[in-house]
């Protein structure tokens, strides 16, 4: 079994041509900025969602746990549901004002609300 997790730690890489290639090398983690140094942007979204509105939140540059963490602060402080992935965060419903809010009083000095 344990070769098993040595086949999924290696992201789907199964044969290559390239010499220089190192099939055991593990993933860096991706250092979060700080907070003032983040240029995060929100949005009011609603394509693919069945005409309800979301506020998005783009441009997170950070690990997954980091982005998760401040998702949840920032669902909890609105009182909505929401998600984070791939570096955006979903906030249900218009929280604009209230996002950016939040995050200017947590040191995101460089956000902005964008577009609509």
């Amino acid at each position: 079994m344990a070769r098993d997790n040595e086949w999924k730690n290696l992201g789907g890489l199964v044969f290559s041509t390239n010499p220089d290639v190192n099939l055991n090398q593990q993933e860096e983690e991706e250092e979060t900025l700080d907070a003032a140094d983040q240029k995060l942007r929100i949005w009011l979204d609603r394509k693919k969602r069945k005409g309800k509105a979301v506020t998005l939140i783009t441009g997170f540059e950070g690990n997954d746990e980091d982005l998760k963490g401040l998702a949840k602060s920032l669902k909890t402080y609105c009182g909505v549901g929401g998600s984070a992935k791939d570096g955006e965060i979903l906030v249900q419903g218009d929280q604009r004002d209230k996002v950016l809010k939040f995050l200017l009083d947590k040191g995101y000095s460089q956000t902005k609300k964008s577009g609509g």
